[in-house]
């Protein structure tokens, strides 16, 4: 019963296959295959403009490259206090951009809105030349609390970012659930809503070591393909990216993978909640799952071979006694009824 993380699931049988046609024969290096330029040309298709893709081998990197062009070294990124960027990637952003300093904000179940980017912005000016510029707004879609944002609610924080002229960037590792889960086009959960670039993760969504950075005005691109190269993200043998992409998208696998992993973690979620003495801390939006149980409970579950994840962060409403569980496309209904009657019984011996 492994719920720590999607990251432990393994790849989807179409990636894999389309690996292994990808591995016939020869192709040009470093991105210059005909498959790569084709996949490439997929993302402007499915996001319905001329983007200009990059392709990366981890979600850190991608994040850290994105903002590098997005801020100077000299400026500030907000982003939620409990984000990746600020509390997962070792000061991966800062050391991409050359020392730009994040800028927590708090908000709950992971999402900022428009009065705490304003109330962060005013409440630290530009003081030239002891300040940081504010040039960067980042926002997680889905959250690192299982939530989503709507549309709506992008187009009014991107507003004020955009006012304020912050470019915006979105971690997406887990975009294709909040597109699962909120059923808007993938355009309209970005650039429509004033996205300016975006992490595109694939990785913890059925394929391995998949990632891309899509810029929506190509111009922002500017010098990335340096920035990519001298970070150590310009694969020699792209096509394996590239052919894992290529199956992705084909028939809206990325989607129907994703799917299934909200659903799992909605049904777990609903199951959980009817326990006694289980609570679920944030809204079940996306493939994540957020519980605090009585004392002892989560221990027990552990002995008897369930794997979840201690939650911990700067806004824990919890103290300390929260746990995140995970669904993947791998996740059986199987395994989440496992889980559940795991919980029954240890809340019954406590």
């Amino acid at each position: 019963m492994n719920f720590a993380s999607d990251n432990w699931a393994g790849a989807a049988p179409e990636i894999i296959d389309a690996i292994v046609r990808a591995n016939e024969g020869t192709a040009p290096s470093y991105g210059g295959d005909e498959l790569s330029a084709r996949v490439e040309t997929r993302f402007s298709e499915l996001f319905e403009r001329d983007c200009k893709t990059f392709f990366v081998a981890t979600g850190g990197g991608a994040n850290g490259l994105a903002l590098s062009v997005l801020t100077p070294p000299y400026g500030m990124v907000l982003c939620h206090e409990e984000s990746h960027v600020q509390m997962d990637e070792c000061g991966g952003p800062e050391f991409f951009t050359g020392g730009a300093k994040l800028l927590p904000v708090a908000g709950a179940a992971g999402k900022l809105t428009p009065a705490a980017v304003k109330k962060a912005l005013a409440g630290f000016p530009e003081r030239p030349p002891h300040g940081c510029p504010a040039r960067v707004l980042s926002l997680t879609q889905g959250t690192e609390c299982g939530t989503i944002y709507s549309v709506d609610e992008l187009k009014a924080i991107n507003a004020v970012a955009h006012d304020a002229k912050l470019a915006v960037h979105m971690d997406g590792a887990r975009f294709a659930n909040a597109v699962a889960a909120v059923g808007a086009s993938p355009a309209e959960m970005t650039w429509k809503a004033g996205v300016d670039a975006l992490s595109f993760g694939g990785t913890k969504n059925g394929c391995i070591a998949a990632e891309a950075v899509v810029f929506f005005d190509p111009a922002l691109a500017q010098d990335f393909e340096f920035r990519r190269k001298r970070a150590g993200h310009l694969l020699s043998k792209m096509r394996f990216i590239a052919a894992q992409f290529d199956a992705y998208l084909t028939d809206d696998l990325w989607l129907k993978l994703a799917s299934h992993a909200n659903a799992k973690a909605k049904g777990l979620s609903q199951a959980l909640s009817r326990l006694p003495g289980v609570e679920i801390a944030y809204p079940t939006e996306i493939n994540e799952v957020f519980a605090t149980f009585p004392d002892g409970v989560a221990e027990k579950l552990r002995q008897g071979g369930s794997f979840l994840y201690p939650w911990i962060t700067p806004g824990d409403p919890a103290d300390g006694k929260m746990h995140r569980m995970i669904a993947s496309f791998q996740t059986q209904q199987a395994d989440v009824k496992a889980f559940v009657e795991a919980t029954r019984l240890a809340l019954k011996s406590g």
